[in-house]
C-alpha cells in the first residue's frame, strides 16, 4: 500500500488525506513527529531532502509536494473528473494549483504559522497577500460552483484546507460568504473527512 508520511495539523498533509477519501484511494499514514524533528531525519530526510511533508511513496515513486502529489494519485487512481484530460481544463485546475501554493501559501497559511505555531515570519505581509487571494477567490466563486469546473477536482483539495484554517492565522471568513459556502459544499462530499479545525 502507498505510504504518506503524515503531519496531522499541516494543511498540505490534509489535501492529500481529503482527495484519497473522497477519490476512495487508500493510504497507509505514517505519522511524523515535526516537533522532533523527525521530518530532516531517516527515513524522511532520505525520501525527501527537502525535509517537508507530505512525501508519498509508492513503489518505486517517491513525491514530495503536495500539489504535484495531487496530480500524480489523481492521474494514477482517480477518474477524470479530479484531474481532467483536456489540455484547457487542466490547465485551469493547474492555475489553483499554483495559487494554493503560492498565494495560499504565503497568506493564510503563513499567517497560521505565525499564530499557531510561532514562525517568525512577516505577519502584516502574510495579511496583505491573505486580503488579496480572498477577494480575488470570493470573486470567483460568486461566479462559480467550483474552482476549476463543473465538479470538485484536486483544485478545490488543494485550496480548501488552509482558506478553511484561515481564523487560526488571525484571518476571519466572516465577510467572504461564498468562501463559506464553498467550504460547506465540500465537506459535503461522499468520503470527505476533517482534520483539527476543519
Amino acid at each position: 500500500m502507498m505510504k504518506l508520511y503524515d503531519l496531522e495539523l499541516s494543511g498540505n498533509c490534509y489535501k492529500v488525506r481529503l482527495f484519497a477519501a473522497l477519490a476512495g484511494i487508500q493510504l497507509d499514514l505514517v505519522p511524523v513527529d515535526f516537533m522532533a524533528g523527525k521530518h530532516k531525519q531517516a527515513p524522511v530526510i532520505d525520501l525527501n531532502p527537502w525535509g517537508e511533508l507530505p512525501v508519498l511513496e509508492d513503489g518505486e515513486v517517491v513525491l514530495r509536494d503536495s500539489q504535484a502529489i495531487l496530480v500524480y494519485l489523481a492521474r494514477q487512481y482517480a477518474n477524470d473528473d479530479w484531474y481532467p484530460q483536456d489540455a484547457a481544463e487542466q490547465a485551469l485546475v493547474q492555475q489553483w494549483l499554483s495559487t494554493a501554493a503560492n498565494e495560499i501559501q504565503n497568506g493564510p497559511a503563513s499567517a497560521r504559522l505565525v499564530d499557531k505555531f510561532g514562525f517568525e515570519l512577516d505577519k502584516a505581509r502574510t495579511l496583505v497577500i491573505s486580503d488579496r487571494i480572498l477577494g480575488l477567490l470570493e470573486s470567483h466563486l460568486s461566479q462559480n460552483q467550483w474552482l476549476a469546473a463543473e465538479q470538485a477536482t484536486i483544485a478545490d483539495c488543494a485550496v480548501m484546507p488552509y482558506v478553511a484554517l484561515a481564523r487560526e492565522g488571525g484571518i476571519s471568513l466572516d465577510d467572504y460568504p461564498e468562501i463559506l459556502k464553498w467550504i460547506e459544499q465540500i465537506k459535503t462530499l461522499p468520503g470527505f473527512i476533517p482534520m483539527p479545525g476543519i
